[in-house]
């Protein structure tokens, strides 16, 4: 099959390299080069006719797709490669023989549902706020819990932009604290952190239990699997209604 020119970033992440965003800054940074000649972002090539490399090594054409699901342990980066020697997710899933990326993120400290691929349409699909992935997280807390839960269902501002929890659930209640399930649509950065931090909260655990319809279930904690078909199929068609 003759493979089309496409944009540097879509190369990246439709071989398995990273996500579009990463590949952009690994662009910026100086680390892709295009038939031995450093590359610039917005840049096209044909992966197959042109040499392309990242950090030194040439990207090989993907053949099989990997969809992957990781119940992610405290303590461990989400990201393919830390400069500083720390933990990554990576470490969890070394018995895949496929290279993938994370979908998105979580925070160091935070836990649970992560997705991990080497297709760059699904993780798009995951990401762009036009697929509308609702993700679920479960939160305990210290502070009035009960007073936040009626603020967090309000619009709040959050890093200049207003944010506003799509569903809010009181699981259980104490003198000091308890536990939240929040829903969000958006997925800023450290957004349900700061939701409660701006309700007077603070959060102790934070554990994200489902995106768009897969959920976590009963996979252990630091293992993973591998998507169903239909988990695949469903991911790509939920879209936002108008």
């Amino acid at each position: 099959m003759q493979r089309k020119t496409e944009r540097l970033q879509k190369i990246l992440s439709a071989n398995g390299i990273t996500s579009r965003r990463e590949a952009e800054r690994m662009i910026t940074e100086g680390r892709v080069s295009v038939n031995g000649i450093q590359a610039a972002i917005g840049q096209s090539a044909q992966i197959g006719v042109d040499c392309i490399t990242v950090d030194g090594m040439p990207i090989i054409p993907l053949e099989e797709h990997v969809y992957l699901m990781l119940n992610k342990p405290r303590g461990y980066l989400t990201t393919s490669y830390d400069d500083r020697g720390r933990q990554t997710v990576m470490e969890l899933i070394c018995d895949i023989d496929s290279r993938v990326y994370p979908v998105g993120r979580l925070d160091l400290n935070s836990e649970g549902l992560l997705l991990l691929t080497n297709d760059g349409d699904f993780a798009n699909a995951v990401m762009h706020p036009s697929f509308n992935k609702q993700k679920t997280y479960e939160v305990t807390v210290r502070g009035d819990v009960k007073k936040a839960a009626e603020l967090l269902r309000l619009p709040v501002s959050i890093d200049k932009f207003v944010v506003q929890a799509l569903k809010v659930e009181l699981i259980d209640a104490s003198p000091g604290g308890g536990t939240l399930f929040i829903t969000i649509a958006e997925g800023r950065n450290r957004q349900v952190r700061k939701m409660c931090a701006a309700c007077g909260l603070n959060v102790d655990t934070l554990r994200r239990t489902s995106i768009g319809e897969l959920c976590l279930g009963d996979l252990k904690t630091g293992k993973w699997r591998h998507l169903t078909e239909n988990e695949v199929a469903a991911m790509f068609n939920e879209r936002k209604t108008q």
